[in-house]
């Protein structure tokens, strides 16, 4: 699958259902328990390591100095301690786990220069965010937790860093919010592309694609072709009700889909979602059912909500 990172207008009003707070049913402890959890914490690390050391290599200080004016120097630099920091990520959870550790996947990103090498730089750093914030619920032996949450707040600097340089809001809600890990595994999954031999698989899936774009007015949200890849899959029943649910910080937004030929579309985006937005199709309302990995349709998507006046 391929993350969309799109723009859409913040609406003014919509009929849906928002549910602060809820809490997910995919956080229960883990086959192998932490070591999982760090492995799968690693593999993140390792793919944003990749990520950098692809993109200082590819594009040079003069390359973001034409993208970032004046402070494009300072700008470079600092994209250089990003990419120090996801080092010393590795290092540290790989020295954590030792034997256990598992060995780098290798990795491909759809970047083709500094823009969107930023653009999916924001992007990775959100999910990073939203990743080591999910697991942090299910962490058994809790010393490893402060120095998961002292991971967490740097790669929270990294992506208001990056956020900012590319004019978005950097704080765009008071909470972040936290994915589990079939979530960001479906969202991670799409720049694997193979294991060493031996690699032990991770007790996890992706779940089918996901893509998304504005409506024409940019108050709505098409999912181009997943109508019919539901179907096809007999994931869901033809005519059967869908929703899209959309995850921005502490809260979880439930929007019923219509059908549109092959997509589903909804028409108006919930008012209150903000900044870097996660959505999955599911057949949960958010009344008589919550959104679980189990009934979740397709995902993970992602857009980028900015208020109509930022």
């Amino acid at each position: 699958m391929r993350t969309s990172s799109i723009i859409l207008a913040a609406a003014s009003a919509a009929s849906v259902l928002g549910a602060p707070l809820e809490k997910k049913a995919n956080y229960d402890p883990l086959p192998g328990g932490d070591i999982t959890i760090l492995n799968y914490a690693l593999t993140l690390e390792y793919l944003e390591r990749k990520f950098y050391e692809e993109g200082l290599k590819n594009y040079t200080e003069a390359d973001f100095c034409k993208y970032a004016g004046e402070v494009g120097e300072k700008f470079y630099k600092n994209l250089k301690t990003i990419y120090e920091d996801e080092k010393t990520h590795v290092d540290f959870l790989k020295g954590a786990l030792g034997t256990s550790a598992i060995p780098e996947p290798t990795f491909d990103f759809p970047v083709d220069d500094v823009d969107s090498f930023l653009a999916l730089a924001s992007v990775l750093e959100g999910v990073g965010v939203s990743a080591y914030l999910g697991a942090a619920a299910v962490i058994a032996d809790k010393t490893y937790v402060p120095v998961a949450g002292s991971i967490l707040t740097v790669e929270a600097r990294h992506s208001s860093y990056i956020r900012a340089a590319l004019r978005q809001k950097p704080f765009p809600t008071p909470f972040d919010t936290p994915l589990d890990f079939n979530q960001v595994y479906s969202l991670a999954a799409q720049f694997v592309t193979g294991f060493a031999p031996g690699t032990p698989a991770l007790p996890f899936k992706a779940f089918p694609k996901l893509t998304v774009s504005p409506t024409p007015s940019s108050h709505g949200a098409l999912f181009e072709g997943a109508y019919k890849a539901a179907v096809d899959a007999q994931t869901v029943p033809a005519g059967a009700t869908v929703y899209a649910v959309f995850y921005s910080g502490l809260d979880t937004y439930y929007a019923e889909v219509a059908v549109s030929g092959n997509d589903y579309i909804v028409e108006q985006l919930p008012e209150g979602p903000a900044g870097q937005v996660y959505c999955v199709l599911s057949t949960a309302n958010g009344n008589s059912t919550k959104v679980s990995d189990e009934n979740t349709v397709a995902g993970v998507a992602i857009l980028e909500i900015e208020e109509a006046d930022w």
